[in-house]
């Protein structure tokens, strides 16, 4: 990826999915009426715990709470960071 960035510990850097920009029936959603999507893929990790190892990878597709990690911007692009914790499951 060529992201300049280490999380530390048990912490990930996510890159969210893009928003959904037309619901399955064909109408468009204003960009004020978007949701934030809480699925995204990992693009950093950080070492882990020393008795608990992270249990996610670099390219794995995540689903997160909806209010989870700490919105960053990075080389133009938006990402969140966030403890492995805030992870709901990985897709």
């Amino acid at each position: 990826m060529g992201i300049k960035i280490q999380p530390l510990a048990d912490r990930v850097l996510v890159e969210p999915a893009a928003a959904e920009t037309k619901t399955a029936s064909g109408i468009i959603i204003p960009d004020n009426a978007k949701e934030k999507p809480q699925k995204g893929t990992i693009v950093a990790v950080g070492n882990g715990k020393k008795d608990e190892p992270l249990t996610v990878k670099v390219g794995d597709t995540v689903l997160y709470g909806k209010y989870g990690g700490t919105e960053l911007k990075l080389e133009g692009k938006d990402y969140l960071m966030m403890r492995e914790s805030d992870i709901l499951a990985i897709v």
